[in-house]
């Protein structure tokens, strides 16, 4: 278990180091894509209690990565989407070449990214 956590402490210092996000964060960048969804299916999509996921949005759009934005058709529903730096982070996560811990390749093992 203590190896599990210091493996993905490294990972995750890793991530805030080179794109300045946490793994949360980027989990939630990655879960939004370039769709407009509600939070429920954000914390979905990642695992995150709905509590957690809310203080993640909150955090992510205080620093102008996402966006709130009424439902068109249901005004009381709220949906999320990235915004063009919210676009240009989960782009360069995307892009960056990460070095996986030896403990956590084998859970990458078979992962194609799209």
């Amino acid at each position: 278990m203590r190896e599990l956590m210091i493996a993905l402490s490294d990972f995750e210092n890793k991530l805030m180091d080179t794109h300045g996000v946490s793994l949360n964060e980027a989990m939630v960048l990655c879960a939004l894509g370039d769709e407009c969804i509600t939070a429920s299916i954000i914390a979905e999509r990642t695992g995150l209690r709905p509590s957690h996921a809310s203080k993640v949005i909150g955090t992510l759009e205080a620093r102008g990565y996402l966006i709130r934005e009424l439902g068109k058709q249901d005004k009381r529903q709220m949906y999320l989407s990235l915004t063009d730096v919210g676009k240009g982070c989960l782009e360069q996560i995307k892009r960056y070449e990460f070095e996986v811990p030896a403990l956590l390749k084998p859970v990458f093992d078979g992962y194609v990214t799209p």
